[in-house]
């Protein structure tokens, strides 16, 4: 009888360390595949904000560049009238760069042409900033999430469990952080 009760006490215990196992490494799994989620979801974030900045920088120096271009041509305009009258001779020359002048003032739309090419160069800046900003945040949440899951799938224990548990499908080796490219430290050129 004692024996049998000593049997069942074993029996009892491997029962409960075997479910205790299971569980821990279920979880050890888990938090594998959702911190490998996570490492794939910052890449992504990582190649979102690269991909912004192939889209906005190009439109937004175009921009940059109409503008000041439409500005020039304006102020140019005004200004080669402006000599005009003042070398004119007779009333109908006057009269003729005048309308000039006007024409100018009514393609910038104001009562006197004002430059803001500088305004929309402080915009370009602070919309080349932000860009680089957010591809900066993006590759350190990158670094992180790269970092919390290569500490979890590198515990000795945790390791065990998962090449107990993982499929073939899984693939639960080590990620390498994000590396700038040689030359990457140069900041790059913009050009008008």
């Amino acid at each position: 009888m004692k024996t049998k009760w000593t049997l069942l006490i074993i029996a009892g215990v491997v029962i409960l360390f075997a479910i205790i196992f299971i569980g821990w490494a279920n979880s050890v799994y888990n938090k594998a595949i959702d911190l490998q989620e996570q490492v794939d979801a910052r890449w992504g974030d990582v190649q979102t904000s690269y991909q912004r900045r192939a889209d906005l920088v190009p439109n937004l120096v175009e921009t940059v560049k109409g503008a000041a271009e439409n500005e020039l041509k304006i102020l140019s305009t005004v200004t080669e009238a402006r000599a005009g009258i003042s070398r004119a001779k007779t009333p109908g020359e006057v009269e003729m760069f005048g309308k000039q002048i006007n024409s100018a003032i009514n393609l910038a739309f104001e009562a006197y042409p004002q430059i803001r090419s500088t305004e929309n160069f402080k915009e370009l800046q602070a919309q080349l900033e932000g860009t680089e900003n957010r591809i900066s945040v993006a590759r350190m949440k990158y670094n992180e999430a790269v970092q919390q899951y290569n500490r979890h799938i590198r515990g000795k224990f945790r390791k065990m469990a998962l090449n107990i548990f993982a499929s073939e499908d899984d693939n639960f080796v080590r990620r390498e952080m994000f590396e700038a490219e040689k030359g990457a430290e140069k900041a790059p050129e913009v050009k008008f």
